[in-house]
């Protein structure tokens, strides 16, 4: 009985999601498992679709077993790769913020809620990536008037709990972070009952109540996961490919929710978005 060979999808860490792709030879099945923080929503069902597309042109396999990562926000503080440019080991992928990115939400709340002087940066506090999200919104910060502050959170109760106290100081909003405990509705729900403007790090959060999202297009990352399966299993060694960093950024708004906050969509904002939620 043959071996069978594996190569690993990991994207954020959590449960195991299977992904079948058959190889053109008929005596053999390769095994793709894809690793990620949601499994059975349609947001999983669509990356695993354009992941399937991209696996279609694939014809040989090799021996090795790479992991090919995706939507890791700092892998090498992680420990995942030894930089970004050399991986090294059996393991490279793709990113999906950079550090700049909390500045880039900080600005893009502001101009969403220009009434907006002190903003909460949810996060979780054992994530290397969100030390330089704090760091860039606290950079940016001077310029746009705006006092910075950290709510780190490990779990719901310490959700609820800091964003409640939170609420209490005034002309406030906040940047949500993305990791798997900050990603569920609990935190759309708080910050529109508290009425506190609220910018997400991906597209589905603006689509499920949130006011504002601005983050990379995760289709078009797992789409293009889909070459560095093909490479490696024609032969190319992880520790050759580079990590690759996001290309494709999207903006979606929600105006039900801009209206329930008593704000006024600025005209250039909503021209730059890549989706208005009606």
């Amino acid at each position: 009985m043959r071996r069978r060979n594996f190569i690993a999808l990991l994207s954020g860490a959590a449960a195991a999601w299977p992904l079948a792709a058959r190889a053109q030879q008929p005596e053999r099945m390769r095994r793709i498992i894809v690793l990620m923080g949601i499994a059975n929503d349609a947001e999983a069902q669509a990356r695993a679709v354009a992941l399937r597309q991209g696996l279609q042109a694939i014809r040989n396999a090799t021996r090795s077993q790479p992991i090919v990562f995706l939507q890791v926000s700092d892998p090498v503080g992680g420990g995942f790769v030894e930089s970004l440019a050399h991986p090294g080991g059996n393991i490279t992928g793709f990113t999906n913020f950079e550090p700049e990115m909390g500045g880039k939400w900080l600005q893009t709340l502001k101009e969403m809620a220009p009434a907006v002087e002190n903003v909460a940066v949810v996060l979780h506090p054992q994530t290397s990536a969100h030390a330089g999200f704090l760091r860039t919104a606290e950079a940016a910060s001077v310029a746009l008037g705006i006092k910075v502050t950290s709510l780190g959170v490990h779990n719901a109760n310490e959700i609820e709990s800091a964003i409640t106290q939170f609420a209490l100081v005034p002309k406030g909003g906040l940047i949500v972070a993305p990791h798997p405990v900050t990603r569920g509705k609990l935190t759309i729900e708080l910050a529109a009952h508290h009425r506190l403007p609220a910018i997400y790090p991906f597209a589905f959060h603006a689509r499920e109540g949130g006011l504002v999202a601005y983050g990379i297009d995760q289709v078009d990352q797992w789409r293009r996961a889909a070459t560095y399966v093909d490479r490696i299993l024609r032969g190319a060694k992880p520790a050759d490919l580079p990590v690759q960093q996001p290309t494709k950024y999207e903006l979606v708004i929600n105006l039900k929710t801009a209206k329930a906050l008593g704000l006024d969509v600025p005209p250039m904002l909503s021209a730059r978005a890549d989706e208005v939620i009606e």
